[in-house]
């Protein structure tokens, strides 16, 4: 009945193949992946992007002196696929990239329980390597502008999506039949119909969601999507070092308020992450940016009793620098040599206005896909940075999708039919669960100071860290191997 209604009653829609909502790095990477693949080159795209592209643009074009402080960990499985699948790493500024071979984690209980990751112990080059978000967007977004396709190429950013529309199911809860009547498109056509800001409708056959933790195209696809808040901030820093470090690895420190991971940049560069509770991160925000530096040296260093006397001296006072004595002098207990071998060099100085923090939080949708929809990203899931593994996972869930396009095409069938999105599931939801259940369990592990728990992980650590074999799981497992 409603169908048919409709119908005598449509407004003037604008029709695509597939339809991206969400303008980072997983959004820009399927659209530049669509229209390098010979197999999908052909489909009309467009994504829409709520903010503006233009500073990603202008990085680009001028990128500034410092380091931005959204920076993720990629893997060479990643890289690989952004080099040789889309042709958009040709457009990163390599200068700003810093691969690392190894990774150093060890317990705030006990230093000497750690594991020391080296690929080239195992005939590896790199285990990783540091790049900044809107390098990768800004190399994605310049191949996309690069390709000769541009009448079935559409980028709308600083467009937001106002409603999502499913012409054969109308939302009667919240709108009646007048309000349906003046918003949908062609009702012949089971196509999600999406509506913007600037007033355009765009109908697709395929609509997928780029858009994050609160997708609202994940809500329009009545997905569920289950996990929880880890009651913890992330807080990113850019800092210098005391020099550049020869070792080139990353270091990681797990303390009960969780991890503190200080991951190297070019020469004396280096970004932070630091999961804290949400005292702590306010302590961390607002303390002297002078202060600042020689707190995270001492927390990947100092006893966390210690830790906490110099955190409630800094709660009371953000600008007390009686504790940069009080650093120093305990630090003047540790062995010169035993600093320079076991920990990371010094922290010298917080790049200004690079800190910040976000929310952490577990969380994985039931499934990836519904009748024409398809969520790729922070949409389908979101993840504790301990492993660094965020902006990877987004990328093979675009490896996957277009995977399952192309044998969709090859097939003559419809890219929005379940039949053809079933397979990326399949290939994409099961590793994605499994890493998501053990950074959550790791998580849970390292932030407690119950005793019996404690020994156990710290003898854990110190056996994995004597088992080859095991390791060289591990570092394949976290290279994407």
């Amino acid at each position: 009945m409603f169908p048919r209604f409709i119908r005598t009653l449509v407004t003037a829609t604008t029709k695509q193949d597939v339809v991206i909502i969400g303008g980072g790095p997983a959004g820009l990477t399927l659209l530049s992946a669509l229209k390098t693949s010979p197999k999908t080159k052909h489909l009309k795209c467009t994504l829409v992007e709520g903010f503006s592209l233009d500073p990603v643009r202008q990085f680009q074009d001028n990128p500034p002196e410092n380091y931005t402080n959204r920076v993720v960990s990629v893997t060479p499985k990643s890289i690989e696929f952004m080099q040789n699948r889309i042709g958009s790493w040709d457009f990163i500024h390599e200068d700003r990239v810093k691969e690392y071979d190894g990774i150093v984690a060890y317990d705030s209980m006990d230093a000497d329980s750690r594991i020391e990751f080296d690929v080239t112990s195992i005939g590896r080059g790199v285990l990783a390597a540091m790049v900044e978000v809107i390098n990768i967007q800004g190399s994605l977004l310049a191949k996309i502008e690069s390709l000769d396709n541009d009448e079935g190429t559409t980028i709308k950013d600083a467009t937001k999506v106002t409603e999502i529309v499913n012409p054969v199911e109308p939302d009667l809860d919240n709108h009646d039949l007048n309000e349906i009547d003046e918003k949908v498109g062609d009702s012949e056509l089971d196509w999600p119909i999406v509506k913007l800001s600037n007033g355009e409708v765009l109908q697709t056959r395929l609509l997928v969601g780029a858009d994050g933790y609160n997708s609202p195209v994940r809500k329009y696809a009545h997905i569920e999507s289950r996990g929880w808040q880890y009651d913890r901030f992330g807080v990113v820093a850019t800092v210098k070092m005391q020099y550049e470090d020869f070792r080139s690895v990353g270091w990681q420190r797990f303390l009960t308020t969780g991890p503190l991971a200080i991951l190297p940049l070019t020469e004396d560069n280096a970004t932070i992450v630091w999961s804290s509770t949400p005292e702590l991160a306010e302590i961390l925000l607002k303390v002297n940016e002078k202060i600042f530096p020689h707190l995270v040296t001492a927390a990947m260093v100092l006893e966390e009793v210690d830790l906490n006397y110099i955190y409630k001296v800094l709660e009371e006072n953000p600008d007390d620098f009686s504790v940069l004595k009080d650093i120093e002098w305990r630090l003047s207990k540790f062995n010169p040599e035993e600093l320079e071998q076991k920990y990371p060099l010094p922290v010298v100085e917080v790049i200004p206005g690079s800190r910040a923090r976000f929310p952490l939080k577990m969380s994985h949708a039931d499934t990836y896909v519904a009748p024409r929809v398809a969520l790729i990203g922070d949409a389908a899931h979101t993840i504790h940075p301990l492993a660094g593994q965020g902006l990877n996972m987004g990328q093979s869930d675009v490896a996957a999708l277009v995977d399952a396009l192309e044998k969709g095409i090859d097939r003559g069938m419809d890219i929005g039919s379940t039949l053809v999105l079933e397979e990326y599931v399949a290939n994409a939801w099961p590793a994605n669960h499994a890493l998501l259940g053990i950074c959550d369990k790791l998580h849970k592990v390292f932030s407690t100071d119950f005793y019996p728990l404690v020994w156990a992980r710290g003898v854990g650590m110190n056996a994995i860290n004597s088992i080859s074999t095991i390791k060289e799981f591990m570092m394949k497992s976290i290279s994407g191997r």
